[in-house]
């Protein structure tokens, strides 16, 4: 089941990506509320895992190939619309191919990302990249990057028909300032994704050496 929400959340992420480029305002606005319950389906399928006694090693593993999916799949989707500089996915899917390759290497004698076998033996480097707290501040503020680059940048917001001309004027007048927030944002969430993923390259030395 907790396999199935994985698969849900990145179908989910791929219609919310497509409504993005329909440069429609209404889908644009569609694609902020999936993007929402995407969120969500990341959280759920954690707890779903637990509760059914389905935490496994292939899970644990799927899960990281989810989160993957999603997040290159926005950051790519913003870079090709131009809401985001073309370094933001570079930076953050060059990141992941390093990490991921390198946990596969630890899978493969045995330990995880996460979890009670986790690669990550120091402790402040465990703290830093795989403890919950840790995964909880990056995702969330991650999901935040997301949702206001998309409310930032909806596209021709003036032919959207929930908004009254008022409203219309009062966000064409503050999207700028939104616009400033998302990039904080981003910068903010790309800093973190390469700042959690150094202890990664530094804690696999280990798993490298076959003498260890």
């Amino acid at each position: 089941m907790a396999n199935l929400l994985t698969i849900l959340r990145m179908i989910l992420c791929i219609i919310a990506v497509e409504f993005l480029f329909s440069g429609r305002p209404e889908l644009a606005l569609s694609s902020f509320f999936i993007t929402l319950l995407v969120v969500i389906l990341d959280g759920l399928d954690g707890v779903v895992a637990r509760a059914l006694n389905e935490q496994s090693e292939f899970g644990s593993v799927f899960d990281i190939i989810g989160d993957r999916v999603v997040e290159n799949l926005y950051w790519i989707a913003f870079a090709g619309l131009g809401w985001v500089g073309i370094w933001v996915p570079m930076a953050v899917v060059t990141r992941g191919i390093l990490t991921d390759g390198l946990r596969s290497i630890a899978l493969s004698k045995g330990f995880t990302a996460f979890g009670e076998h986790s690669m990550m033996k120091n402790k402040f480097m465990h703290f830093l990249t795989a403890s919950r707290i840790s995964r909880a501040v990056y995702g969330t503020a991650k999901v935040l990057a997301f949702l206001a680059v998309i409310i930032a940048n909806i596209p021709n917001v003036e032919f959207l028909d929930i908004l009254t001309i008022e409203q219309h004027q009062i966000f064409i007048a503050i999207q700028p300032k939104l616009i400033l927030f998302a990039d904080i944002l981003v910068y903010i969430t790309v800093a973190m994704c390469i700042i959690r993923g150094i202890p990664v390259l530094i804690e696999s030395k280990r798993y490298i050496d076959d003498k260890k």
